[in-house]
């Protein structure tokens, strides 16, 4: 009598996983705003935050476009906005105008 083959032991598959984008989900100007705003309500000392911020909503819309309305090139545009970046407020001024965004001030609760 044979031996019982026996079925090679399956090996386990990973879960495919995939990097999450906030860019990809802000669809609208006001998506957009809430986002921004979010993080001014969230985290106001958190520079380097607000200008990553500044750079999802930025590639959302289309980092070229906003370099240009920026009066940017779109490398210092991408360095000025990342992780490492610490732009001037010149340039976020410029950013947030390209965005759409007018900054507006109100009394701290």
């Amino acid at each position: 009598m044979p031996a019982p083959t026996r079925k090679p032991a399956r090996k386990a598959s990973k879960p495919k996983t995939s990097t999450y984008d906030v860019a990809e989900h802000l669809r609208t100007p006001a998506e957009m705003a809430a986002y921004l705003d979010a993080w001014l309500e969230e985290a106001p000392d958190d520079a380097a935050g607000i200008a990553r911020a500044l750079g999802d909503i930025a590639r959302a819309k289309g980092m070229s476009i906003v370099a240009r309305n920026a009066g940017l090139s779109r490398e210092s545009l991408y360095r000025a906005l990342s992780a490492d970046g610490n732009p001037s407020f010149a340039t976020v001024l410029k950013v947030a105008r390209a965005l759409g965004f007018r900054l507006a001030a109100r009394p701290a609760a």
